[in-house]
This record gives structure tokens, sequence and C-alpha cells, in this order.
């Protein structure tokens, strides 16, 4: 843990046998080691021009050489131009990598690769922030050694461009595009690095796990990973970019530049003629945050990574995959101010239905039984298996995190879940419930910006497996801890073997996998970690795996 209090500050410390170095094309890569934790680090390694004047609001370009004799890769690159971290960790030259190796590796040891993609909304997100050198400290340990990398992908308007201009130039899904652009660099360059470009499993959370989602729904993954580990996915309705045109326009208007292009259908180019400073800006000054949810992945054509809504595609990717939710995704997002039904009924309505398509006849049939399906009763509400407890929030409160928890993350596992074993792929499937789980501060800060939110109301929240799984614990119990390595064996196991059962490491359960007639999960919790049934709340998730379409009416 030592080593990985260095890395969260920034301070890389290199042991006395010099640094470690990888040579790419005529590149001198030099990493850092972490003593005595044994894993090499080399951080911010370039995967794609910088995405700037031109090459800003377009496809990333590729590369996979670095211009320059020696590079010095110890210590992370930039993130993304966002507003959750402070401007100087901030640049649009962004699109960098991290290898995190066990210590002596050598270019022919073939170690399968894990490869992490953020979430944050799609608004924000930085591989900086997740520390894989517990993971490649406990694989060396187990005896099943592996490579751990992450990536950097854009985020917001520049990485999501919406709107009608964006649409008709075909410009959209660029932060998709980036995460293959990445796993195309692996592909070339990690076996420099000691890893088997054939043993790649990527693995994210949140807007990470959604983006490996979509990718699932083509084949264009298929020729760069043989796996996936997709934690707290949330497939909601998607839509075409213009329907998001108003903010389009409303981030060109905080342009200082782009103020005289606003309402009209070339903005693209204004944009890019602007500077980095005044896109920073523009970020804030139009409210893109991490509660923003206008920039994201869009329906992109029949060319695209996106051709349809979720529930007309199939998984084409068939890849084997590990995948779950937490006990209470909802409440992380619920306003805690809530004390109306209403506020229920229009935040579904905003999230699924855009005005030009609504039918209000239909609508308020789903608003009533939605009301019918989730009763304002407190003792059924999430966080769940806390009685009557309402945290000195209205009731409506716990309501509220249930419905949303099962209509974005609860629903959106189960149907793929059912979807991939219907159809034959290897899949196993998890809900974290552990109770000594905490979200991480700097998330809350975010999300709760003018005041925290009321101790005990956010449960086993949205996020909060992340810290087990890369064993950076807030709250370290002997429990938790425990936990921390058991899941960090699950993963790792899949991770080499395509199951989580290879018998090696700490003593576990025997996952099953999740089939048409063994609808298991494992519960994972510190507690008592055991299999389980998946059919919690099953008519409230039934509706809302049923209801995507008949929300678009």
């Amino acid at each position: 843990m030592l080593a990985a209090l260095f890395l969260s500050l920034g301070l890389l410390v290199s042991t006395a046998y010099g640094a470690p170095t990888v040579t790419i094309g005529r590149t001198t890569v030099v990493g850092t080691e972490f003593d005595p934790a044994r894993v090499e680090f080399f951080g911010g390694i370039p995967f794609a021009q910088p995405p700037v004047g031109q090459l800003r609001l377009a496809p990333p370009v590729l590369t996979t050489t670095i211009n320059t004799p020696r590079f010095d890769a110890s210590k992370f690159g930039s993130a993304c131009l966002q507003t959750a971290l402070p401007a100087g960790q901030v640049s649009e030259d962004c699109l960098n990598l991290n290898i995190f190796r066990p210590a002596g590796t050598r270019q022919t040891a073939n170690l399968p690769v894990m490869v992490w993609i953020y979430g944050g909304g799609f608004v924000m997100g930085a591989s900086s922030l997740y520390n894989g050198t517990e993971i490649v400290a406990r694989s060396v340990a187990r005896g099943t050694p592996v490579i751990f990398a992450s990536i950097n992908y854009r985020v917001g308007p520049l990485g999501f461009p919406q709107g009608i201009e964006a649409g008709q130039r075909g410009l959209t899904n660029l932060g998709l595009q980036d995460q293959l652009v990445a796993l195309e660099w692996m592909q070339a360059n990690i076996a420099r690095f000691g890893g088997d470009r054939s043993k790649v499993t990527v693995i994210g959370e949140s807007a990470g796990a959604v983006s490996i989602n979509i990718h699932l729904l083509e084949t264009n993954i298929r020729q760069l990973a043989r796996a996936a580990i997709l934690e707290s996915t949330a497939t909601s309705p998607t839509f075409g970019p213009e329907r998001n045109e108003a903010q389009w326009q409303q981030f060109v208007a905080a342009v200082p530049a782009c103020t005289s292009a606003v309402g009209s259908s070339d903005t693209f180019d204004c944009i890019r003629s602007s500077d980095s400073a005044s896109l920073l800006r523009a970020l804030t000054i139009s409210g893109i945050s991490g509660t923003n949810g206008s920039f994201g992945p869009v329906i992109d054509g029949p060319e695209g990574l996106l051709t349809d809504r979720p529930s007309q595609l199939t998984l084409q990717a068939r890849l084997p995959t590990l995948i779950g939710s937490n006990l209470d995704e909802g409440t992380l997002f619920t306003p805690q101010g809530t004390n109306s039904p209403n506020q229920i009924n229009d935040a579904l309505t905003a999230l699924t239905t855009p005005s030009e398509i609504a039918n209000p006849i239909f609508l308020g049939e789903t608003v009533q039984e939605i009301d019918e399906l989730y009763p304002d009763t407190p003792a059924l509400g999430s966080p769940f298996g806390t009685g009557n407890n309402t945290f000195g929030l209205n009731g409506e409160f716990k309501r509220f995190a249930s419905v949303f928890g099962d209509f974005l993350f609860q629903s959106s596992r189960r149907t793929f879940t059912q979807d991939a074993s219907d159809a034959g792929i290897s899949v196993f499937a998890y809900l974290f419930t552990d109770p000594d789980a905490v979200v991480m501060p700097e998330l809350l800060s975010v999300i709760f910006p003018n005041s925290p939110p009321a101790p005990g109301s956010l449960g086993v929240a949205h996020s909060t497996e992340i810290n087990y799984v890369f064993n950076t614990l807030i709250n370290k119990t002997p429990t938790a801890q425990a936990l921390s390595i058991t899941m960090q064996d699950y993963w790792l196991s899949f991770v080499t073997s395509l199951t989580p059962n290879d018998g090696r490491g700490s003593r576990r359960p025997f996952w099953q996998q999740y089939t048409s007639n063994n609808q298991i999960l494992m519960e994972l919790n510190g507690h008592n970690t055991a299999l389980m049934s998946d059919d919690f709340r099953p008519d409230q998730i039934l509706f809302f795996q049923n209801s995507e379409d008949a929300l678009h009416r």
C-alpha cells in the first residue's frame, strides 16, 4: 500500500537498481520502479496524435512510435479537458496510456493484460486516478502475473460532440474511437513490455463499462480483446446527436470566439480555431460536470459504433464476460432534497423521451405503473435493507433511489446476462453488497459540491466496489480487506484463465456460470460471500427490461 500512496501523490520512487526501460522503435521509454512493491510503471505514453487544431473534433490518429530518442515515462500524462480536475492536470494533449508490470518482466514473458477504461459519466475521469500497483503485486503473489494498463479518452463535448452538425459530419462517439485506437496500440506494442496481445481483457466501471458494452455490440473489439469485465454498466435508452442540439449550442455560446456561430450549422470550425483555455472556461460556464447527462454516446448510423438502440442489437463480439452491479446504484445520483413523486416522473421522462416523439398518453400509463411498482414505503427503498430509516430525508428519496438504480443499472445488468447466456456466451455475474464500502471523497465532492450527503443515505453506492478491486480501501475493516483480496483473485483468475475459479490465491466460493437455466449471482460481501439467485425485485426490473422501446413511442 505504500507504493500506492506514493503513486497517488505523484511521488514515484525508483529502486537503486536503475529505472526500467523499454524500446519502442528508436525510442527508449524510461519508467520507474516501486520498491518494495516490485512493480514497474510506464506512464503518459502517447497512443494517438494530440487532438488539437484540425484534429480537434476529429477521429483519433493512431501513433505507435514516439518522435524522440528518450521518453520520460515516470509519471502519468495529462487528463483530457474537464472541470472535475484542477486546470494544471488537464490538457487536450491527453491521448496517453499507462502500463504497470511485475519488476523484471522480460519481453518474452507473454503475460495476460488488463486494460482499464475509467468511468465518469462521459464528462470526467482520468487514468491517473486509478493505481494498478496492488493488482499487479497481487497477481505475482498468487502466481498468475499480469500487466495492468489504463488509457485516457476524450470526454464531454470534445469527446462526444452533440447536435445536428455532429451528426451531419459523422463526428460523434470520438471518445469510443479513442478507446479502440488505444487497444490498437496495445496490439502493436504491448509485447515490448512482456504482454501477450492475444490475452487482453478490457475492464471498465460505469461509463467505462457502458463503453465496453457498446463495443460488444459490434465486432471491432473481437480483434483487440478476448474477454471483458463490466462493473456497473448502465445502458440507458439512446438517441441520435440531434437530441442534444440545445446543449451543444449552449457550449458553443460559452466559447468567446464562437458567439457569432451560435445557432448555425457551422460551429466545428470555430471551435477548432479556439484555444484550449477558452474551451476549458466554456466547460465551466456551460455547467458540464459529472451530473450532466447530455454528452455521451449516441446512435451514429450504419457505419458507426452504435448503429441502433441497444435493445435492437445483439452481442456480436461474443467475448467471455464478468459483469455485476452494486446494491444501491441509484443513491449517488438521487437529489437529497427529493420530496415528491413528480420529481421521479420528471426525471424518467427527461431521461427517456425527447419531446418531439413523446406520447403523453403512454407516458402517463408508464408513470402510473412505476408508482404502483415502487410504493412510497421507506422499508422497500434504497439503501436497501435499512428498514424505515430515512436518514433525515423525505421518504421519496429512498423510493427515487430504488427506481433510478433499477432503471439505469440493475435492469441493464440483468438484460446483459440473460441475453449473453441465451446466446451461449460465457458470463459470470455478481452483486456487490459489502456494508463497509464507502464512496471516494474525491467523487463525493464532485457529486455533492455544496454539502455532503446525509450520513448513511448512500448505502452500497455506485463506484464503491472500485477500491476493493484496486485494494485502495478507505474503510479498512478486516472483512473489507479480506473481500478485497477475494475480489482481486476472482478478477485475476478471470483475466488469466477466463474463469474466476482457477483455485489460486485465497480460498473462496466456487462461482457458477450464469446460464439460462441457472440465473445465479455471486454476492460479494465481506461478511458472507455466497451464491444467490438473480430474482430480486422481479416485477420491477422486468418492467424496465421491457420498457426501453415503449418509452420511445
